[in-house]
């Protein structure tokens, strides 16, 4: 898969390392079609949604991408902790460390 300036560089790795999943839900930075078939290749559905100017466009689960708020939520959930929001945290590690920390806070209070 060809990157551009503006896609994540570590996108295609990271869900390399993670197991096979039957829909993958995305934004419009992943409606390519490279990233498209690279998922499909992998067995992957991929629930994006179309650009404005694209002229054909691709089919997708609107009724799936509609549930994509709850990833968005976690994330900001995560974000209400200024040491993940500002990442204070030099090192992978360290920073991964402080993320499982927060997401364990988190769960225990909801």
């Amino acid at each position: 898969m060809r990157v551009e300036a503006h896609d994540c560089p570590l996108a295609e790795r990271v869900i390399r390392r993670t197991k096979t999943a039957e829909q993958f839900l995305g934004d419009k930075a992943y409606e390519r079609a490279p990233p498209r078939q690279w998922l499909k290749d992998r067995g992957t559905r991929a629930v994006v949604p179309n650009k404005a100017y694209r002229k054909l466009p691709f089919g997708f689960n609107r009724k799936a991408y509609k549930q994509r708020h709850r990833i968005e939520n976690a994330f900001c959930r995560l974000k209400d902790f200024r040491r993940i929001a500002t990442r204070y945290d030099r090192l992978a590690r360290n920073f991964l460390a402080s993320v499982c920390l927060v997401a364990a806070i988190v769960w225990w209070i909801l």
